[in-house]
């Protein structure tokens, strides 16, 4: 019952705070709307990546003092707010605090909480709960991308943000109510610490190493598979079309990640995982095309799905499970890192050459680095 309660819970809260991997939609019309540029549409998400990863690497000290169902209550109260500020927004300093600043602290507390109440509760199958987890992200920007642009084009961009606080707010204390009613807790007094947490930084670096350099390239991947796509000669038809088709490759890869370490050991998957992005990536290189544009970025993303899908789940191996929000808090400050150095770089490339070739180059060494990093990890 309360397994049941804690992935209903997480899926209720992580599927709409997912729309913050569909930010492209809202571009436009913000932009015309605050008369303001890409580059500071660009500045606006960097502050949403820093504060969703602030807020995961506060959530522990929160669900140490407060119960998680009123945690959940007032992640949606904190994020709702924000969008209603993003909304409301006549100038850039207010869209910035608003979606920048307030929307990313909730959806980071809210995500570590959920993880950590699953953690908790699901004793069979651990590691595809967590892949399960961790794929509601991209799952939900998949899903409400289309809705978010129906939306704008309906009743314009102020309604769309609205709306989406709106709905933010209901799915979190939907998350509450089922956390309290099921009585999940997010500490087990009666757990014996496997190890000291802290005592394993080794361990911690290289799998923060891995991640780090799987995420680089997949977030490029996914914040830029459009302008890659359309780089290599696709309509935008296509790119669009790509572009969904890779969302959905990574939510259903970080759902396998999670499933493949319950049946082998966590070092062969991520090596196997970062060995097909390098094959993606010498693929688009060798032989640049509209589809080999889509396949080959496909698997880059689907090689940093399962990284993601492993790494939660590798938090369960490796460190007893009251750790885990910790954990995963501080691991997730790579994911952070990677989202501020390739995608960025990336673009600052494609301005001077025009083009993605020397970022796909780049994105294969970094998966070529993570399959030796890999190797080091050691079989729980």
């Amino acid at each position: 019952m309360r397994a049941r309660a804690a992935l209903v819970a997480a899926t209720a809260l992580n599927l709409p705070f997912g729309t913050l991997y569909a930010f492209s939609v809202f571009l436009k019309p913000m932009e015309a709307l605050l008369a303001i540029g890409r580059t500071q549409m660009s500045v606006v998400f960097a502050l949403a990546t820093i504060t969703l990863t602030a807020g995961m690497v506060l959530a522990p000290s929160a669900y140490k003092r407060v119960s998680p169902w009123n945690i959940a209550f007032a992640c949606g109260a904190c994020s709702a707010a924000g969008l209603l500020l993003a909304a409301s927004a006549t100038s850039y300093a207010q869209f910035a605090v608003g979606y920048g600043v307030v929307v990313g602290a909730g959806a980071g507390v809210g995500f570590i909480l959920v993880q950590q109440a699953v953690n908790q509760s699901v004793v069979e199958r651990r590691g595809l709960a967590n892949g399960y987890v961790v794929s509601l992200y991209p799952l939900g920007a998949m899903v409400g991308a289309p809705i978010l642009g129906w939306a704008i084009e309906a009743f314009g961009v102020r309604a769309a943000f609205a709306g989406l606080g709106g709905t933010v707010f209901l799915s979190c204390a939907i998350c509450g109510v089922l956390l309290r009613a099921a009585r999940v807790d997010v500490h087990d007094a009666s757990a014996e610490p496997r190890a000291p947490a802290d005592a394993q930084w080794p361990l911690f670096m290289r799998l923060a190493t891995v991640f780090f350099l799987a995420a680089a390239a997949g977030l490029m991947v996914m914040s830029q598979a459009a302008g890659v796509v359309q780089a290599y000669g696709g309509q935008t038809a296509v790119a669009v079309g790509a572009t969904t088709l890779i969302m959905a490759a990574v939510g259903s890869a970080r759902i396998a990640g999670g499933w493949l370490t319950d049946r082998f050991a966590i070092p062969h998957v991520a090596m196997g995982a970062q060995v097909f992005s390098l094959a993606g990536a010498i693929a688009l290189t060798a032989s640049p095309s509209p589809v080999i544009a889509v396949i080959a970025l496909s698997m880059i993303g689907v090689g940093y799905g399962i990284i993601s899908g492993l790494t939660a789940a590798a938090i369960g191996r490796y460190w007893p499970k009251n750790a885990f929000g910790r954990v995963a808090g501080r691991l997730y400050i790579a994911w952070c890192l990677a989202a501020l150095t390739l995608p960025i770089l990336a673009g600052w490339l494609y301005d001077r050459t025009a083009g993605y070739g020397v970022a796909v180059l780049i994105a294969g060494a970094l998966n070529l680095a993570a399959v030796f990093v890999a190797a080091r990890l050691p079989k729980p």
